[in-house]
């Protein structure tokens, strides 16, 4: 019987795993146990990768946040037959196994929703947040102006500036994405990296001009974990979202758009509020206080993370179909007809 004491974090399971996959280790001779602080990690292995749905990895990063000691033996009793038996596993909604992995990822989710509202309720109770940033009568080149200079949420520390809104002052149309990529944290623009040419090529697709569009993030800051020399992008909490809310209020104020388009489920909460969930509510307009008009789709770095040619294209299918209803719309607003 193998013993593996592990650090409490998803990433040191997944160190462990590959480990035991790559000696084929099977999950009947592994016990597992959380090391204690003062026990020295073990030696660094050799790098070892398998091929699992990037569905997994997303349950498995919830479940690892779980209290119970039981999930790392049924993270790896999964992985292992996702590796070794049947890669369709998980959608086996009648699997013992894949049930309870489900079960624990959704109670995850609620417990860290839980501590998300307590932190947003004690962080704009402690600090300012945008507001005390955001000039009164400003127009939208003086708030990117204004806006170089906000602290109003420890992302800033980090980052290497802010990233305001771009495009027409007068704009029918918004998009607002979740927040600035490693690309647009260098350039200065929001999406300009590998999302922002999906999403380019999803508006020539339906007709949409940028130029024409004002395009934002819900946070204006770079969020991000270092993993080598690579930045590796993090979900802002909806502590960030709330303490950057400011700066998306005063640009919809002023441009006060006919239609306005949440890019991604971050995007969503911060347009519908955090009890909004993309994919059951996403691809139908609903009236706002933004916009007449407010509409949440895919993000389109969800296209560059889909497990496979094929999920790339389903996913990249919503998006351009949800923003095609946002291109007739914008259409009627000019007395066009709209697109076939």
């Amino acid at each position: 019987m193998r013993e593996v004491a592990i650090a409490p974090t998803f990433e040191a399971w997944q160190a462990a795993a590959r480990a035991l996959l790559r000696e084929r280790v099977p999950p009947s001779e592994v016990t597992w146990r959380e090391r204690t602080p003062d026990e020295p990690a073990p030696p660094d292995s050799e790098p070892a990768f398998f091929r699992v749905p990037r569905q997994f990895l997303d349950v498995a990063r919830q479940v690892a946040t779980h209290r119970d000691p039981g999930r790392w033996p049924l993270l790896y009793g999964v992985l292992w037959r996702l590796v070794h038996e049947n890669r369709e596993l998980l959608k086996q909604g009648t699997d013992g196994d894949v049930g309870r992995l489900f079960a624990m990822a959704a109670e995850s989710r609620r417990t860290a929703y839980r501590d998300e509202l307590d932190e947003m309720k004690r962080v704009e109770e402690e600090r300012p947040g945008a507001a005390a940033f955001v000039p009164a009568g400003a127009t939208i080149s003086g708030l990117a102006e204004a806006s170089q200079r906000c602290t109003g949420c420890a992302l800033y520390r980090d980052a290497t500036q802010i990233v305001f809104g771009r495009g027409a002052a007068d704009a029918r149309v918004v998009l607002v994405g979740e927040q600035p990529g490693d690309q647009e944290d260098l350039q200065g623009a929001p999406f300009v990296g590998p999302a922002g040419e999906i999403l380019d090529r999803a508006l020539v697709e339906v007709g949409l001009p940028r130029d024409a569009l004002y395009v934002t993030n819900a946070v204006k800051h770079f969020k991000f974990v270092l993993r080598g020399k690579r930045r590796i992008h993090q979900t802002p909490r909806l502590a960030e979202i709330a303490a950057c809310r400011p700066w998306l209020e005063a640009e919809l104020g002023l441009i006060q758009p006919e239609i306005a388009v949440a890019l991604g489920a971050t995007a969503a909460r911060a347009l519908f509020g955090p009890d909004f969930r993309l994919t059951r509510e996403r691809g139908r307009f609903l009236e706002t206080g933004w916009a007449r008009k407010t509409i949440a789709t895919f993000h389109p770095s969800a296209v560059l993370r889909g497990d496979d040619e094929a999920a790339q294209q389903e996913i990249y299918g919503f998006l351009v179909a949800d923003l095609r209803l946002v291109a007739d719309a914008f259409a009627s607003t000019l007395g066009r007809s709209p697109r076939a």
